[in-house]
């Protein structure tokens, strides 16, 4: 699995350019959102890559499904 990334290049003039990687869909705008408010910043030009328009697939190992299965038995008692 690929690990999820953000890259932000500083320019001297003060102008941030940042690009997420292996974020999959529009869960990259929620990090560009807290990057804003970190940075008491306000983005004023963007673009998506591919991955934006993918979307991020979620594999359960056999134990986890067997967990998940699990707990939703319990719930139902």
């Amino acid at each position: 699995m690929n690990k999820k990334k953000l890259c932000v290049r500083i320019y001297p003039n003060g102008k941030i350019e940042t690009q997420t990687l292996n974020i999959k869909g529009k869960k990259c705008n929620k990090v560009f959102e807290i990057l804003e408010n970190l940075l008491s910043a306000k983005i004023i030009d963007s673009s998506y890559t591919a991955e934006y328009y993918e979307k991020e697939e979620t594999i359960l190992k056999d134990y986890q499904e067997n967990n998940v299965q699990n707990i939703l038995l319990k719930d139902e008692n």
